[in-house]
């Protein structure tokens, strides 16, 4: 073997955010980084919208859209072959919709994690090979409107629910602030856990995605998300890739294994009219954010924090990961991510801000330069 020569067993991975096109040309969403992702043998990403023409939206849905079967093409030919639908949106458009989803990315040959017909396949190990490396993937979302989640005679995701407790701290002083405690729901993480520990004895490399965490609010991590972490981690995961919050949050290192509570958007669009705009529960959700401001000429009508994305990327060969790297990610208000690399501005201002962030939950992380790639210092 050549000296730079990579061994022949040697896959590349590369796992992003939050994926919804919502566009008249979809895959034009792709345009900016499309070549990059095709690169690698696996990737991954979470779908945030339905792929279908059917079905009626759920009453309890506060916001959604949907997108035609045919996107599934556009999200194969970026590159994607492994796709969790394990989201607070996965039943919007009901049971038709939801299936449809489902049919029409697995039509794309791409392989679908975290939902089924019911709870037993919602809970399957979803496993790949790439050159002799067996990947194995398990999604639970913990976002969940009521009846999204699947049991042994409903459809629906894979569940990792958490309880709320609100603790008045001065009980004569009504209407004062309260203490949030979230904790995890036992036998979901039983489940959770029973899935990791089978993926483990079966598999080289254990990734899960879990749809979980407060969306939009800068930095703040629920009490459930460190304990459901953890945990994984001691049953045998070897990376947590979070979604759902819209927004970066930090990285923690537990046990030499990196979690990433929010990778933030990737692909993601979200045209807002004037009407929508207007309207009391977006008005209530835009609050969480100081500063979230609306451009209706645009389709990202995110928060500034969400344009910073991060790609995680992993070099896997004999069956073991032998690098991992961040990538920093910037989405422009055309909603198309771009990798950056080390020269531009914005590439800076994202590990900044993952420093920010991990520095205010006390992470202890520390996040070295190397390139136009970011390492986790393990020392």
């Amino acid at each position: 073997m050549a000296k730079n020569e990579a061994p022949l067993n040697e896959a590349h991975l590369i796992a992003v955010g939050d994926i919804a096109p919502d566009r008249a040309v979809p895959g034009t969403v792709f345009d900016l980084i499309r070549d990059d992702i095709r690169k690698h043998d696996v990737a991954f990403c979470q779908l945030e919208i339905n792929l279908t023409e059917r079905g009626s939206r759920l009453p309890q849905v506060r916001h959604t859209s949907r997108a035609k079967p045919g996107v599934a093409k556009d999200i194969r030919a970026a590159g994607f072959n492994v796709v969790s639908f394990a989201g607070n949106h996965c039943m919007d458009w009901g049971q038709e919709g939801f299936f449809d989803t489902i049919e029409a990315l697995r039509a794309e040959q791409i392989a679908v994690v975290g939902v089924g017909k019911d709870i037993v396949e919602a809970r399957k190990v979803v496993t790949v090979d790439a050159k002799g490396n067996r990947i194995a993937f398990i999604a639970a979302n913990s976002i969940l409107p009521m009846s999204y989640w699947a049991e042994a005679n409903r459809p629906g995701c894979m569940p990792m629910r958490a309880w709320t407790i609100y603790e008045q701290i001065e009980h004569d002083q009504p209407g004062t602030p309260a203490r949030i405690h979230t904790y995890a729901n036992r036998e979901d993480l039983a489940a959770l856990l029973a899935c990791i520990r089978k993926a483990r004895a079966e598999a080289d490399v254990v990734m899960v995605s879990l749809h979980w965490g407060i969306h939009f609010v800068p930095a703040t991590l629920a009490d459930y998300q460190r304990d459901v972490a953890h945990a994984a981690i001691e049953a045998g995961a070897d990376v947590i890739l979070g979604h759902h919050a819209h927004i970066l949050k930090g990285v923690e290192l537990y046990r030499g294994k990196p979690i990433f509570y929010s990778l933030c958007n990737f692909a993601m669009d979200l045209p807002v009219d004037e009407h929508h705009a207007e309207s009391k529960g977006f008005k209530e959700i835009q609050k969480l954010n100081p500063d979230w401001t609306l451009d209706t000429r645009h389709s990202y009508n995110f928060p500034t924090d969400s344009q910073k994305s991060l790609a995680v990327k992993c070099v896997i060969a004999d069956g073991k990961i032998k690098r991992l790297s961040l990538l920093p990610i910037f989405i422009n208000r055309q909603s198309q991510p771009r990798l950056l690399s080390a020269k531009d501005a914005e590439f800076e201002q994202v590990i900044r801000y993952l420093e920010a962030i991990s520095d205010d939950q006390r992470l202890g992380t520390k996040f070295v330069r190397d390139g136009d790639e970011v390492l986790l210092d393990l020392a």
